[in-house]
């Protein structure tokens, strides 16, 4: 009797600890606004579960309309994470009809981010005959929203990502501690050698399409000296396009960048009867494949496009 008590007890105690291992590797539902902050939060639930991405593919938060599929994920969070409603408008109604249903993080008010106000004055203010201001821009304060644009923004936003995660399912705490620990590793190598590979360029100056790069340009020391558009929601006027022309050949300006899912032929018009060259910047990813890597290829594509186009 003894012999049939024991087998039949062990299996009990086996099956009753994979039922809990099981449990363990559940992962809440989480959903990431766009590809930059959803590669942060695919690296920390490395191993745990997979976040669901709303800004997919090559379109841009500027201009996104939520999906029905969109919508339904939301419904279905638990934990939502976005920047803010400076950089992703489009969410702000659907988020405040979740309720209680979701914990909504807003990143760009997570401890130890720095914030960089919008820039005017010269290159970078808006004209009299087409590129005004939009509300999107102003509402919700002064400052600029591409925040994960420095290593160090993206160090403070993983640090609130664990934080929340932990909160909301404590049993893969250690894992989501050591992914935090690993990815804080990885930034520092790579802060360390977008330093390296900008050196030889830091003092050519450089047009932009949009003034998106303020925290790479502090970070790295680069200059940028303007940019076409004040946001890429608005469309330069003739008074913008001239000025910046004029400010490429004042400054000999190297190159003027373009961004992939906005209209190239802008920068042509500036580029004309200039000796500058072109390039492309895609500052929110949106040429690049989601996941836990594409923070790291994103930021080396930026760099590797400044240094290529300014040698």
């Amino acid at each position: 009797m003894l012999k049939t008590i024991l087998p039949l007890t062990a299996s009990l105690l086996f099956s009753g600890l994979f039922a809990g291992a099981t449990m363990a590797a559940d992962a809440p539902d989480v959903v990431v606004s766009i590809k930059p902050i959803h590669s942060l939060v695919a690296a920390i639930m490395d191993g745990v579960g997979t976040p669901e991405l709303i800004v997919d593919g090559a379109a841009s938060p500027h201009t996104y309309a939520l999906k029905p599929s969109n919508a339904k994920a939301l419904e279905a969070a638990k934990v939502v994470f976005w920047v803010g409603p400076g950089m992703e408008a489009f969410l702000e109604k659907p988020l405040s009809a979740l309720g209680s249903n979701a914990l909504v993080v807003e990143l760009d008010k997570a401890p130890g981010i720095t914030k960089l106000k919008f820039r005017e004055g010269g290159a970078f203010e808006a004209d009299d005959d087409g590129d005004e201001p939009t509300d999107h821009d102003h509402d919700h304060g002064e400052f600029d929203t591409h925040l994960w644009l420095d290593p160090h923004n993206a160090k403070a936003m993983a640090a609130e990502i664990t934080t929340t995660l932990v909160a909301a399912d404590p049993a893969n705490a250690l894992t989501y501690e050591a992914n935090q620990k690993a990815l804080d590793d990885r930034l520092d190598a790579l802060d360390a050698e977008i330093a390296s590979t900008l050196a030889p360029v830091k003092s050519k100056p450089f047009i932009v399409f949009h003034d998106a790069y303020q925290y790479f340009e502090r970070r790295y020391g680069v200059r940028v000296a303007g940019s076409i558009t004040v946001s890429p929601e608005s469309i330069p006027g003739a008074q913008r396009i001239s000025e910046i022309h004029g400010k490429v050949a004042e400054l000999g300006a190297t190159c003027v960048f373009a961004e992939p899912q906005f209209e190239p032929k802008l920068v042509n018009v500036v580029l004309e009867g200039t000796s500058a060259k072109s390039g492309v910047l895609d500052p929110e990813a949106a040429t690049l494949p989601q996941g836990p890597d594409l923070y790291f290829d994103l930021m080396r594509g930026i760099a590797n496009s400044l240094k290529t186009c300014l040698s």
